[in-house]
């Protein structure tokens, strides 16, 4: 049985002004139903590019090579108006900064019923009444009083919980959360994670969350993807992730978050040097100028995915039995 959301050999190219730029490069990954996907990396990484490519919210001169499934239907032969349908309805996105994903002029109530009509075509008051539900169901008080109030009226918590609620109005079957925590402070941070959580086991819908920070995906995501310029580092259920790391970037990525048991004042571990430039691709391992495990292997050739620690579990690493001889040892 095919998963809801297959993507393969995924390529996104975009034109600058010093050359084409691989954003993406060569990605896979399978979401099953009532599944969450993490996918982890620095900004540049990647992520965002690739849950833009997902949804076609590229730019026209963008382009995309490879598949994209949703239940089998290829999403990059549809027009704009198949897409139209498709969007809100059978997935939806939730985007970082909820100002600048709500509209500033239209009440909470407009924006949820809009919605409602657009995609099933709801009478007014039942789109309300629905409207009120949905506010409710994401933990917002006096739903109907919250219905007349703009979104400079509530707080970014509030404004994050409206667009989730959005987004969710249609029981979509694939819902992307690209970095929805980013602006919230730590307490509202871990409320969206849980409601996001909580509604995708009610709902059974998959989940593709994105961010750049481990410790937000560690305990609502079911697997993992680290990636780096572009490509896939590695991938692995969330808990094998966590107890067997095999690549050295998850390894830095994992270092670099601050633990409650550090010592006040002691530096926070970070990862030298730079991001590549993706208009000056190098051959081999994008991560190799960065690497303290670096061999000139690394700098000459692009690793494979190589099997890890676990059945499902990728390392895209020359090194790889190393690092596992090396986590054992630990």
């Amino acid at each position: 049985m095919s998963a809801l959301l297959e993507v393969e050999s995924l390529r996104v190219t975009l034109p600058s002004s010093r050359g084409s730029v691989r954003a993406v490069d060569g990605v896979d990954l399978a979401v099953d139903a009532g599944r969450a996907l993490g996918v982890v990396g620095e900004s540049g990484s990647g992520k965002t590019m690739l849950s833009r490519a997902i949804l076609r919210l590229l730019p026209s001169a963008a382009r995309v090579d490879g598949r994209i499934a949703l239940q089998g239907r290829d999403l990059l032969a549809l027009d704009r108006r198949s897409l139209r349908a498709l969007r809100g309805r059978e997935m939806a996105v939730i985007f970082q900064d909820p100002m600048t994903s709500l509209n500033p002029v239209l009440n909470v109530g407009t924006q949820i019923v809009e919605t409602l009509r657009e995609h099933f075509g709801t009478p007014r008051g039942e789109a309300l009444a629905r409207a009120a539900t949905l506010l409710d169901s994401v933990g917002i008080p006096e739903a109907e009083r919250r219905l007349r109030q703009f979104p400079h009226q509530l707080s970014g918590g509030m404004r994050q919980r409206v667009a989730i609620a959005i987004a969710l109005a249609c029981e979509p079957k694939l819902l992307i959360a690209d970095e929805p925590t980013t602006a919230l402070d730590v307490t509202v941070q871990a409320q969206i994670l849980d409601l996001l959580d909580s509604e995708r086991a009610r709902r059974g819908m998959a989940l593709m969350l994105i961010t750049h920070d481990l410790g937000v995906v560690a305990g609502c995501t079911d697997e993992i993807m680290v990636m780096y310029a572009g490509r896939v580092m590695e991938r692995a259920a969330t808990r094998t992730l966590f107890a067997a790391t095999r690549h050295p970037y998850t390894r830095a990525l994992l270092a670099a978050i601050p633990r409650l048991d550090g010592k006040a004042h002691e530096p926070l571990a970070a990862i030298g040097g730079a991001p590549p430039d993706p208009a000056r691709p190098r051959p081999g391992c994008p991560f190799a100028p960065r690497c303290a495990c670096v061999q000139s292997v690394c700098r000459e050739a692009r690793p494979p995915a190589t099997a890890g620690a676990a059945p499902g579990h990728e390392v895209a690493c020359w090194r790889e039995e190393a690092m596992a001889a090396e986590g054992a040892e630990s």
